[in-house]
């Protein structure tokens, strides 16, 4: 059973540094509760075919696995994706203007749990969403205090 999960969230601030700062893998800690590092595997700057190991944690369970960008347009859309692990996964993030000067952000996770994942699919699903809200909340927060 496949697993799709769409959260959203704005933030007072301009979309082009919202996007700047949600885009940045050196800032996921900083607002992903449940992502622990963040290594380059490709040189710097963030383009499409660049390549980042994260290790999470996630009901749990200790997650290594490395993403691939798969599109970058600045302050527009970011697109990742991984086929490593018992949850080959893509995630996007969408950015747009709201009718107040902010941002609305579009967090998107989705993918096909192999394994025991299949059966747990919506739980997993469940989790994912209150986390991902937890996050977005967590990266307005953040964005918001700095300017």
């Amino acid at each position: 059973m496949p697993v799709d999960v769409t959260t959203t969230v704005e933030i007072d601030r301009p979309r082009a540094e919202v996007a700047a700062f949600a885009a940045d893998p050196d800032n996921a800690t900083t607002w992903y509760a449940n992502i622990l590092e963040v290594e380059w595997r490709t040189p710097k700057p963030l383009a499409e075919g660049s390549r980042l190991a994260f290790v999470a944690r996630f009901l749990g369970r200790r997650l290594a696995y490395t993403y691939e960008v798969r599109e970058h347009v600045p302050g527009e859309r970011f697109v990742m994706s991984t086929e490593q692990g018992p949850f080959p996964m893509e995630t996007t993030y969408e950015w747009a203007d709201t009718p107040a000067r902010g941002t609305r952000m579009t967090l998107r996770n989705r993918g096909e749990p192999a394994g025991f994942g299949k059966v747990a699919a919506p739980v997993l699903a469940r989790a994912m969403r209150r986390a991902n809200q937890h996050d977005l909340e967590r990266l307005k927060s953040v964005v918001e205090s700095r300017g």
